[in-house]
């Protein structure tokens, strides 16, 4: 009975094996069984997920090659002081703004005059922009210097920049009253664009309010 009950098992286990072979879907499905169960019988070990000194510090090979004299100073400090700790901090931070109040006269200064090194700042309804990346148009040989140091406000909603629409520095800061709606949202259309390319810096004040 034994030996009987073996060969019909055998000749099952043949069906099956048969079955799978003979049928693609049958092998695919195991194979994907087998891919699925594979990482609970044999699980990565520790050392593979955790990344080395080198991976975490993006030093070669996992990072951009050392030079020689900088290669030298990295083995005269582990030898030194031993290997080199982990940092998080970032390879460089990102630029700090100083948020100020301007006024018409503060800001005439950022007028981009001072050479290639200095700040150029303009003003649009309150709001102050560094423009500086944007020298070859603000800064002063650019078509829209006129602008730079200055509230820019009446001239961008007028689509105009001739010199007639800044305000003299020693008048009051304009309160573009008489824009008309078409005008307003010109000049709401510069903000979007300014708002989305350049840092804001600050805002424009009356003299006495900064």
């Amino acid at each position: 009975m034994t030996a009987a009950l073996g060969q019909t098992v055998s000749a099952k286990a043949e069906e099956v094996l048969t079955s799978i072979i003979t049928n693609p879907l049958n092998l695919v499905l195991l194979l994907f069984i087998l891919y699925a169960v594979h990482p609970h019988f044999f699980p990565p070990s520790i050392a593979s997920l955790t990344p080395t000194l080198a991976k975490a510090r993006g030093l070669p090979p996992y990072g951009p090659p050392l030079t020689p004299s900088s290669s030298s100073k990295q083995q005269q400090s582990q030898s030194s002081s031993g290997p080199l700790p982990y940092s998080h901090l970032p390879r460089a931070h990102p630029e700090t703004v100083v948020w100020t109040r301007f006024t018409p006269r503060t800001l005439a200064v950022h007028d981009g005059s001072g050479g290639s090194k200095s700040k150029i700042l303009l003003a649009i309804n309150g709001r102050v922009f560094d423009v500086t990346k944007g020298r070859n148009f603000y800064g002063p040989e650019g078509p829209y210097g006129n602008f730079a140091g200055r509230d820019a406000s009446r001239g961008m909603a007028k689509q105009s920049f001739d010199l007639e629409m800044l305000t003299p520095l020693d008048q009051p800061i304009d309160k573009l009253e008489d824009l008309t709606s078409a005008e307003l949202n010109n000049m709401r259309e510069w903000i979007g664009h300014f708002s989305a390319k350049y840092p804001q810096v600050g805002v424009l004040v009356e003299e006495g309010d900064e």
